[in-house]
C-alpha cells in the first residue's frame, strides 16, 4: 500500500511538473519575437529543439539582449555553439572539406580586390563558403551565424530537411560545380525525381554523407589533385597544372601556396589518403552494385580527369610560352606564368580563355563522369576543351605574330 501511495505521489508530481510548464508561459524572446519576427519564431516551434522546451532563444544567443534598447547585445551562434549539444557532428565537420571552404575562399590571389558585398556580404562566394569556419576578424566584419545552419537552415535546423539533395543545390550548381544538375538529370537523379525520397535512388547525402557522417571528403578534392601519382604521363600533366595554381614555381618548386592547398584540403597529398577515400565510396557504391562494378565506373571516371588533364596541360604550356617570349608581361612581383587562381581577373583574353577552361570545362568533363551524367562529361566538358584549346593555340600563334612585326 505505502509503494503503491509512492508511486501515485510520484506520478502526480510529474503531472504537475508539466502542468507548472505549460502554465509557466512562453519566454520574454518568444513573447516579443512573435510580434517582431513571426516566422522566426515559428520556424523554431517547429523545430526539435523548440519542441523539447529544454532550448530557449537564450541558449544560442545569450541573455544579454532583452529589448529593442539593446539589440546590438545579441549574440550569434557559432559552430562551437552548435557543437556543445552536437559534438560528434561538429568534430566531422571541422576535420572535412566545409569546415575548410572560408579558408580555401580567402586564399584566392585576387579574393581581397573583390566588393565587401561580394564575400562579407554573402551575396558572392561568400554566400556559400559561409560554411566554412572563420576567424574572428571575418566574423566580426559580417554577423551572419553559425556555418552549420548552410544545411540545418535557421531556426527550424531540421534535420529532415538537411538530409534531402534540395539542400545542397544553393551551392552544388552553376558555373564550376553544377553537381545538381549532373545528378539531378543523371538515372539516380532521374529515379529520385519520378519515385520520390523512397531510399530507391541514391542522393547526395548518400554517396557523400554515409551513416550520417559530416566529413564530407572525396577522393580527388575539389580540383581532382592528387599526389603522388604512379602514372608517370599523368604526372607530368599535373606538375603543369600544378604551376599553373602557383602551387609550384616554373621551375617545379614549391612555393607558399602549397601550405594554402593543404589548409583548404583541395587536394589530396598521399597515396593512403585517396584510397580511403576510394574505398569508402566503393563500400556506399556496393550497397546497390558489385563492387567489381563500382571500381571500373570510378576508374573510367578517374580517367577523364587524366584526358582533361591532358589538354589542359598542353594549354598551359602554350601561355606560359607567350611569358617565356615575352609577349605576355608579367605583374610586379609575379613570376612570368600563367595564374589560374586569379580567375575572372585575368588581364588577357587568351588567359580568359585559359581560367574558364580551367574552372568551368575540366570540372564539367571529370565531376559529370563521377555523377554519372555523359551529356555534362561531352558537350559541357570534353567537347568545350577541345575548343578552347583550338582558341588557345589561335590566339597565341596571332599574338606571336604581331609581337615579332612590332620589333
Amino acid at each position: 500500500m505505502i509503494d503503491c501511495c509512492k508511486k501515485l505521489g510520484g506520478a502526480l508530481a510529474l503531472v504537475l511538473m508539466l502542468a507548472g510548464a505549460a502554465f509557466a508561459g512562453k519566454s520574454n524572446c518568444i513573447t516579443c519575437h512573435e510580434k517582431v519576427t513571426p516566422n522566426i519564431v515559428k520556424d523554431f516551434l517547429e523545430g526539435e529543439m523548440g519542441k523539447s522546451g529544454s532550448v530557449d532563444c537564450s541558449s544560442c544567443h545569450g541573455k544579454a539582449h532583452q529589448s529593442a534598447a539593446d539589440v546590438a547585445k545579441v549574440s550569434m551562434p557559432t559552430e562551437k555553439t552548435c557543437k556543445e549539444c552536437h559534438t560528434k557532428q561538429h568534430d566531422q565537420y571541422a576535420s572535412g572539406k566545409h569546415a575548410a571552404a572560408w579558408v580555401a575562399m580567402d586564399a584566392m590571389p585576387t579574393n581581397k580586390l573583390q566588393p565587401h558585398a561580394y564575400i562579407q556580404g554573402m551575396k558572392g562566394c561568400g554566400g556559400c563558403h559561409k560554411v566554412g569556419i572563420r576567424d574572428e576578424k571575418s566574423r566580426a566584419d559580417g554577423q551572419y551565424g553559425s556555418p552549420c545552419n548552410s544545411c540545418h537552415t535557421r531556426h527550424k535546423f531540421s534535420k529532415a530537411e538537411a538530409k534531402k539533395p534540395e539542400a545542397c543545390r544553393t551551392c552544388h550548381m552553376g558555373f564550376d560545380h553544377p553537381q545538381w544538375e549532373m545528378w539531378s538529370n543523371s538515372k539516380h537523379g532521374s529515379i529520385y525525381q519520378m519515385e520520390g525520397d523512397t531510399g530507391r535512388a541514391p542522393t547526395c547525402q548518400t554517396c557523400h554523407m554515409g551513416d550520417g557522417d559530416h566529413n564530407v571528403m572525396t577522393s580527388w578534392g575539389f580540383l581532382a589533385l592528387r599526389l603522388p601519382e604512379e602514372d608517370a604521363e599523368w604526372m607530368g600533366y599535373r606538375v603543369t597544372i600544378l604551376k599553373g595554381l602557383g602551387v609550384l614555381d616554373p621551375a617545379g618548386k614549391p612555393t607558399a601556396r602549397l601550405d594554402l592547398v593543404k589548409a583548404g584540403k583541395v587536394a589530396r597529398l598521399s597515396k593512403e589518403e585517396w584510397q580511403a577515400s576510394r574505398d569508402k565510396m566503393v563500400g556506399i557504391c556496393s550497397k546497390c552494385h558489385s563492387a567489381t562494378y563500382a571500381k571500373t565506373q570510378l576508374g573510367n571516371a578517374d580517367q577523364m580527369i587524366k584526358e582533361a588533364d591532358k589538354l589542359m596541360a598542353e594549354a598551359i604550356t602554350i601561355v606560359a610560352g607567350l611569358y617565356e617570349k615575352g609577349v605576355l608581361k608579367p605583374q610586379k612581383g609575379q613570376p612570368a606564368y600563367p595564374d589560374l587562381l586569379t580567375f575572372y581577373d585575368t588581364r588577357t583574353p587568351i588567359e580568359q580563355t585559359l581560367y574558364v577552361m580551367f574552372l568551368e570545362h575540366r570540372m564539367r568533363a571529370f565531376q559529370g563522369a563521377f555523377h554519372m551524367n555523359p551529356d555534362y562529361v561531352t558537350w559541357y566538358g570534353l567537347a568545350e576543351l577541345q575548343k578552347d584549346l583550338v582558341d588557345i593555340r589561335t590566339e597565341a600563334a596571332t599574338m606571336t605574330r604581331e609581337a615579332e612585326h612590332k620589333k
